[in-house]
């Protein structure tokens, strides 16, 4: 009898560490498995981002960027005081972002890093080029489809 008491306070302590285990691994991957769902859509660039450009005469230009991301692949539009432009091409890997768009002869180009919702970088486009900032725009894609 004596036994079966001493199996049974071990087994009975072993399932009490089990059950101990589990209620801390539980709520750890629930956690884990929330920040995967999250983490996607935070790391894409999918969006419509406002802001400003220069190119070699120092000019201000007006710039929107209209960007959707497919499995890293780049396309939209860039809207532009100098014009609307078809982006061809690009890739997202990581913090790069690269764009290519059809400039009405050479191809354009626009190297950016992305970090906190906002892309800054450069563009060029046959002799010209400079500086491109743009931050994302909250709820614009709403706003385009109650147009």
């Amino acid at each position: 009898m004596r036994t079966s008491r001493k199996q049974n306070r071990f087994m009975g302590g072993i399932l009490r560490q089990m059950l101990i285990v589990s209620l801390i691994i539980a709520p750890l991957s629930v956690a884990a498995a929330q920040q995967q769902k999250k983490a996607p859509a935070k790391d894409s660039v999918t969006g419509t981002y406002q802001g400003t450009a220069k190119n070699n005469a120092q000019d201000v230009i007006q710039l929107t960027l209209e960007l959707t991301e497919k499995d890293g692949a780049m396309s939209g539009m860039i809207r532009s005081d100098h014009g609307d432009f078809t982006i061809t091409g690009g890739s997202h890997k990581g913090e790069d972002v690269t764009l290519e768009f059809n400039a009405g002869g050479p191809t354009g180009t626009i190297n950016l890093k992305f970090a906190d919702d906002k892309l800054s970088g450069t563009w060029s486009a046959g002799d010209d080029g400079g500086p491109v900032d743009v931050k994302k725009v909250a709820g614009q894609e709403q706003t385009k489809e109650k147009s």
